[in-house]
């Protein structure tokens, strides 16, 4: 589908083996996820194919006219299974008792310095996924599940950061991303408060966040990271959802009539 709006895929991991996606209906952190990165991945987000590889860290690059230079629709992309839940590099060890951070939310990308600044300048990526849960607080004691999609039924594409870890004892490298979050828009305000930022698929503003021209922070990156204006579908769903290790492709469908009101009945019981 990616291929479909343009987004030039050169490589995707395997579906079986250590590496492969967690195909699941229910994600959760620490699980293996699909993200898009641009075809220099490894040599990070910000790193250009066609002589940046050996420029200074130091250096200032015009990431502006860089992209002009390459042209934005040059770009090729990657897609890459990496674990949900960022384990910093600067973590000693693979496995390291470390704080993971599932999220990033988008204002702290606005001052210089903490965690991300190593990953918002080079290490930028895209989530893909169908969609994503989020529950409704009916009362303190009662939540019930909603799932969030397009209308249109395309995959969603979030804003991403991605960091990786060396193992000192196999060399091995163990990759791992967060989702960065915004503001709600209109339509999922009534449910939550934050949402994902949501890139179009082939958009102009998906292939500025992966350009490989893009070394360093800038407004201009910064100024994508807003909530989303396109049209979701949002509904209730079964609460089995809730229950870690399950999975059931009824877990993305709505509940039917029935059980929608035995649940209604349930809240105002």
């Amino acid at each position: 589908m990616l291929e479909d709006d343009g987004i030039q895929i050169t490589d995707s991991p395997d579906d079986q083996g250590p590496e492969a996606p967690y195909q699941t209906y229910n994600f959760s952190p620490g699980s293996n996820g699909i993200v898009c990165v641009a075809d220099t991945f490894d040599q990070g987000a910000g790193l250009c194919c066609h002589g940046l590889q050996n420029a200074d860290k130091g250096s200032s690059v015009d990431d502006r006219s860089g992209a002009e230079e390459l042209g934005i629709g040059a770009t090729k992309y990657r897609l890459r299974t990496m674990k949900w839940g960022i384990t910093p590099s600067w973590s000693k060890k693979k496995g390291a008792s470390v704080p993971k951070a599932i999220n990033c939310r988008d204002d702290s990308l606005r001052t210089h310095g903490g965690m991300w600044q190593g990953m918002k300048n080079r290490k930028r990526c895209v989530v893909v996924a169908q969609g994503f849960f989020e529950w409704l607080n009916v009362s303190t004691k009662e939540k019930i599940p909603h799932f969030v999609k397009r209308k249109d039924g395309r995959l969603m594409c979030f804003a991403g950061l991605w960091d990786s870890i060396g193992n000192e004892d196999t060399g091995d490298k163990t990759y791992t991303y967060a989702i960065i979050t915004t503001n709600s828009n209109k339509q999922l305000r009534f449910l939550h408060h934050r949402m994902p930022v949501i890139l179009d698929t082939g958009s102009k503003e998906l292939q500025e966040w992966l350009h490989p021209s893009r070394r360093r922070w800038t407004d201009d990156l910064q100024s994508l990271l807003k909530p989303y204006r396109g049209d979701l579908d949002i509904y209730p769903v079964s609460k089995d959802v809730g229950k870690v290790g399950r999975s059931s492709p009824s877990f993305i469908k709505p509940l039917n009539d029935k059980g929608r009101e035995h649940d209604i009945a349930r809240f105002f019981s």
